[in-house]
């Protein structure tokens, strides 16, 4: 009995072939990829030393789908990537991503039903938390570009300050702007 609650369990052997544990067999990275994305947590140890190479396999598959030209990644977003591995970003990055894909995860079925009603973008669920938690990120991947690290008691107070709720309003307003234009556009 597969149990989905826990991670899939495959070791690798010295032979690096990949062996796994709930069925008993031996399993390739498209097997992997396609466990993935039947929405299962896959786990991948060496087994001679223990250690953990899920990061290295998937990185792996990644690679193999962009090499087949089954192009996800634009390369800005990849060259943005491999920017934040040599600046003080590398902090924002991960945790940008982690948020971004949650949203896009809860969000996607209500998304797509909204697309497919065609509802006006001012009504979509999430865009509002989308287009604040995408400006942070931006200022936040600018000041590490630059070389520039914002003190962390200047990040504190820009947090507290009464100043978002206005910029928050200001997003609002004009993404309703944006949607009487759209309106208008339609007629």
């Amino acid at each position: 009995m597969l149990s989905e609650d826990k991670p899939l369990l495959v070791k690798r052997y010295a032979s690096r072939r990949l062996y796994n544990t709930e069925t008993s067999d031996y399993v390739t990275l498209e097997d992997i990829a396609g466990f993935i994305q039947e929405g299962r947590e896959v786990q991948i140890i060496d087994l001679k030393s223990g250690d953990d190479l899920t990061r290295q396999y998937l990185l792996q598959i990644i690679a193999d789908h962009e090499s087949r030209g089954d192009n996800v990644l634009p390369v800005n977003v990849l060259m943005d990537l491999v920017r934040s591995y040599t600046t003080n970003a590398t902090s924002v990055v991960p945790e940008f991503l982690a948020m971004s894909f949650d949203m896009m995860r809860a969000g996607n079925t209500d998304f797509l039903q909204n697309m497919g009603e065609m509802k006006p973008i001012a009504q979509v669920p999430g865009l509002d938390a989308m287009t604040t938690q995408k400006e942070a990120f931006f200022k936040a991947m600018s000041h590490g570009f630059a070389g520039q690290s914002p003190a962390p008691e200047k990040l504190e107070t820009k947090k507290c300050s009464p100043h978002n709720n206005d910029d928050l309003s200001e997003i609002k307003s004009q993404l309703v702007a944006l949607q009487e234009k759209l309106n208008q556009l339609e007629q």
